[in-house]
């Protein structure tokens, strides 16, 4: 039977009401699922935010996941309210832009999110990449570590338009469509990269360096905007 995310998240609401009731403060879907990008290998990305969350809560939420098909897919993210409210602003941008609501709001969460706190997440996102991308030409060269990366330049990619433009976008079509230059270049060697199985030795340097190179600029543009806010 082909699988369907909208029959899996009435049966996941149903089954995580019925246990945690009016202590859900919000219920929402991220990843490729909530942004209609799915395909047969996509992970369910949901999420789950109650009034507070214990050991025990967690345990119980656990019970609650193996009961549900498709069990090896799920992933996501669980929080008290309290904590998400207080979370550092930069990872909350990117946070409410891609989490499609099933259930409340994070309207107030992204209240406390300014233009400063995502120029941080990119500065931080770039920041990682090119960390994460030497390490990786050194020792790993792992093609999985590659591909990881660039998924994350898609989501610092989507903090940048942003910044650039007003616009957050959440598909990848649309991202095309407002980028320009080396960003969009980024963008779609992350989309070749994904579609590809398997990708040559020189292909993999020429990606990473690519990406080192990509990562190295931001990082110093990043900065040199900093010192202006000064």
């Amino acid at each position: 039977m082909e699988f369907s995310i909208s029959v899996w998240m009435a049966e996941y609401q149903e089954k995580v009401e019925k246990i945690f009731g009016s202590r859900i403060w919000f219920i929402g879907l991220q990843g490729s699922y909530g942004r209609n990008e799915a395909s047969e290998q996509s992970d369910i990305d949901v999420v789950l935010i109650l009034d507070q969350v214990s050991a025990e809560d967690l345990h119980t939420y656990g019970k609650v996941l193996d009961s549900l098909p498709a069990r090896e897919k799920i992933c996501g993210f669980v929080s008290g309210k309290e904590e998400l409210l207080n979370w550092d602003p930069s990872d909350l941008f990117q946070f409410c832009c891609d989490t499609t609501p099933v259930r409340g709001s994070l309207d107030k969460v992204r209240e406390g999110v300014c233009s400063q706190d995502i120029r941080r997440a990119v500065h931080m996102g770039v920041c990682n990449i090119y960390h994460m991308c030497v390490h990786n030409m050194l020792h790993e060269k792992s093609i999985d570590i590659l591909r990881g990366l660039y998924k994350s330049a898609v989501f610092t990619l989507q903090a940048i338009a942003f910044l650039q433009t007003g616009i957050y976008a959440k598909q990848k079509a649309e991202l095309l469509s407002v980028l320009q230059g080396r960003d969009r270049d980024i963008l779609e060697k992350s989309m070749a990269i994904k579609a590809k199985e398997s990708i040559s030795g020189a292909e993999q340097e020429e990606l990473s360096a690519v990406l080192l190179d990509w990562a190295s600029k931001w990082i110093c543009r990043c900065a040199a905007d900093r010192k202006k806010d000064i």
